[in-house]
């Protein structure tokens, strides 16, 4: 997967932003396929002795702009499904791949991530466009509002700004899909971890919602079935949501593994990581990976989904990697 390399600088610190997200190349995604879904001694995935978020996470989620209730009530779900036991394959099962990373003590990341607050930030508090620093600065509103302000959680704390269909964000849909980082102190306070992840719905579909819309410029037909062309459905309806519950995925995974930028990561360069979600991008099932989303499930309505959850709700999230199978796994693995 192509990187896109972005720098702010902050007095006289320069931190990259860009390696710690799920990005997109519009001519490589369908072309080549940077994913092992079989077994790979080939990737260099190390310990780089920074902590993982092995206690229990407290997940504070700001909803930044207008939001469909019923899309917050699909994502609430997903986050709920985290720590919830559902039927198997369930969300929690996708999440015990996450859990066998470890820090220098040997503890493992925590399987306890529970939603303890709710910011909603619809006057657009930073503007309908927001530069990836200006996260930070949503998060500081958040934790400052007067009332019903967010705690400001410094000791297991996980704050996830989510921003509308109609909120621009910088190099979204263009290179990211959403991020993750920790916060600085003489923005928010203290030093937190976050992740941001936009809704692509009616910006970047194709892009960030895939394999429930396809893009434009991928150079190909969407995948044909029966003869005639067929867009895997979204499972709970919409595909800026369900597109986007899988982007959160990705970087919770990356969130809880290398939250400081120096824990769980390939590549010799931390300002420009593979984490343990990029080296599986677009791999939700066996054989998966150029393209192909690999073997998933469908409901009676051709509806994609490979993991089940709390209600009822069933999910598609892209798989990670394992660290003992040394291969991209999910629940849902026919092997």
């Amino acid at each position: 997967m192509q990187k896109h390399h972005y720098c702010h600088f902050l007095l006289i610190s320069c931190f990259c932003f860009s390696a710690l997200a799920l990005s997109w190349s519009h001519n490589k995604q369908f072309d080549q396929a940077l994913n092992y879904e079989g077994s790979s001694d080939l990737v260099n995935l190390e310990y780089h002795m920074g902590p993982v978020l092995a206690s229990p996470i407290k997940l504070y989620v700001i909803w930044y702009g207008h939001w469909n209730p019923t899309h917050q009530a699909t994502i609430r779900d997903f986050l709920y499904s985290l720590s919830s036991s559902s039927t198997y394959p369930s969300v929690a099962d996708w999440w015990r791949t996450v859990r066998l990373y470890t820090d220098q003590t040997g503890s493992n990341i925590t399987g306890s991530i529970v939603l303890s607050g709710e910011f909603y930030d619809s006057k657009y508090s930073h503007g309908g466009y927001l530069s990836r620093l200006a996260i930070q600065s949503v998060i500081r509103t958040a934790v400052n509002a007067n009332p019903r302000a967010l705690p400001l959680n410094p000791h297991n704390g996980l704050y996830l700004v989510l921003t509308s269909p109609d909120v621009r964000v910088q190099d979204f849909c263009r290179a990211v899909c959403g991020f993750h980082y920790f916060t600085f102190p003489n923005i928010v306070g203290v030093t937190v971890p976050y992740a941001w992840v936009g809704h692509s719905g009616t910006q970047c579909p194709g892009v960030c919602a895939y394999p429930f819309a396809w893009p434009k410029y991928s150079g190909r037909p969407p995948p044909s079935t029966n003869g005639g062309n067929n867009i895997m459905r979204a499972p709970n309806g919409d595909a800026g949501a369900d597109g986007m519950i899988s982007v959160i995925a990705h970087e919770l995974a990356e969130v809880s593994s290398n939250p400081l930028v120096n824990a769980w990561y390939a590549g010799d360069d931390p300002t420009a990581p593979t984490e343990i979600a990029d080296l599986c991008m677009g791999v939700y099932g066996t054989g998966g990976g150029g393209g192909y989303v690999g073997k998933v499930y469908r409901d009676s309505w051709g509806s994609g989904y490979n993991v089940n959850g709390v209600k009822g709700r069933r999910f598609l999230v892209q798989w990670v990697w394992n660290p003992v199978k040394k291969r991209c796994f999910g629940p849902n693995a026919a092997d």
